[in-house]
């Protein structure tokens, strides 16, 4: 269930008799082709399978007309080690939502660790020893980014220098820690930029005892690279807040599922109404108090389709490109050179909607039949969505499947 990174390459992959291709690009969502050829990890060709060179491929999927879509992509996680979350004793989570089409997951911070150190060489270390934990071990296959130091007063411009100089690429959420002050937060988060190091920062009321508020004022001074859970976690700021936020400010808009439905649906809304779709991306927030969420990256593509009426290819974007673009991730669309992680889907069994798109626009969860990572298949059939009408076959492989 879970993988050590070894240097296993998925060789020439060809990826056939796909139905519909998302891209993970806002701007094109749908492509026209029906062929993707994978090379060591990467894709290395995508269109029709007549301009395709498909010879020689070590591993053969036949996608019988379904679709495929770039990985999903969790933008707020709250890992620890492994694939365990002491939040709610839960073992094998990250695998679980592989299952849910998920294949790259970013730290918001590893606040749930028991004894979590608060004094800065103890969070500095806590930080660099997750970073190197999750890049060297991948629990099913996904790729944590992880190594989210939770910043807290006293630390220096230093502190941030020295935080990069070893590998650390995030910061946890701002404000879940002793620093809450937007002048405060700003100076830091100024210096973690500098440095490399993308920041989030806390949006909303109290997640749990001992938190608190960051209000709209706070986050506007703060000005972190992204707006995290602009729709609470769990408790929102009042909905004009956060349109406000929409407005004012030019970061990323977090949408995350452990949130307040009704301002996740207007925060998007707005995003389409101010023209910067491109800034909407999704994560879960979970491991919570409400629990551990396979499909809640699915869910909020249904959510936001369905109930905020937003056309489901373009929600798929918030979910991928957009994340990928914003995080720096070589993932989440599908063009030549980027890492071959895929999930393929179909509407799921009995869905009244016409296809996959429609049944996500009617509120249905897709059916998840395969997940690549790397060009590697790491789950088949998923033990967690409805079942989907059609599944892949992997039709030659010499590569065994997880």
């Amino acid at each position: 269930m879970a993988d050590v990174v070894s240097a296993q390459k998925s060789g020439k992959v060809v990826i056939k008799n796909i139905g519909l291709l998302l891209s993970g690009d806002i701007d094109q969502p749908i492509l026209d082709a029906d062929t993707i050829v994978v090379q060591d990890g990467l894709i290395s060709a995508v269109g029709k399978a007549a301009d395709c060179d498909t010879e020689g491929a070590d591993t053969v999927i036949d996608v019988r007309r379904t679709c495929v879509a770039p990985g999903l992509i969790d933008s707020h996680v709250h890992p620890v080690f492994g694939d365990w979350t002491p939040r709610q004793s839960q073992l094998g989570w990250i695998d679980s939502t592989m299952n849910g089409g998920v294949t790259t997951m970013i730290s918001a911070g590893e606040v749930h660790l028991p004894g979590r150190p608060k004094d800065i060489v103890g969070l500095k270390a806590l930080a660099i020893t997750a970073q190197r934990a999750f890049d060297n071990f991948r629990p099913g296959g996904v790729k944590v980014l992880a190594g989210a130091p939770v910043i807290e007063k006293g630390m220096t411009e230093q502190d941030f220098k020295d935080l990069s100089e070893a590998g650390v690429k995030l910061l946890g959420e701002v404000g879940l820690g002793s620093v809450k002050a937007g002048e405060e937060a700003q100076r830091m988060v100024a210096w973690a930029r500098k440095y490399g190091i993308q920041s989030t920062i806390h949006t909303g009321g109290p997640s749990i005892p001992g938190s608190g508020l960051i209000d709209k004022d706070v986050v506007l001074e703060a000005d972190a690279d992204v707006i995290g859970h602009i729709n609470g976690g769990h408790t929102s700021l009042p909905e004009a807040h956060v349109c406000e936020l929409c407005e004012k400010s030019s970061r990323a808009i977090e949408i995350v599922h452990n949130g307040n439905e009704r301002v996740a649906i207007a925060a998007a809304q707005t995003a389409m109404q101010l023209k910067c779709p491109h800034r909407v991306i999704l994560g879960t927030d979970g491991p919570a108090g409400s629990g551990v969420q396979p499909l809640g990256i699915l869910r909020m593509i249904a959510l936001l389709s369905s109930l905020g009426r937003l056309p489901a290819e373009l929600v798929f974007c918030f979910a991928t490109g957009n994340t990928a673009r914003i995080r720096g991730l070589n993932c989440g669309l599908i063009e030549v050179g980027r890492a071959a992680d895929f999930v393929f889907m179909d509407k799921a069994q009995h869905s009244p909607g016409r296809d996959l798109l429609d049944s996500v626009q009617l509120g249905d969860i897709p059916g998840v039949g395969m997940v690549m990572i790397d060009g590697i298949v790491r789950c088949g059939r998923s033990r967690n969505t409805p079942p989907a009408t059609e599944i892949p076959v992997v039709v030659a492989s010499t590569h065994a499947v997880h």
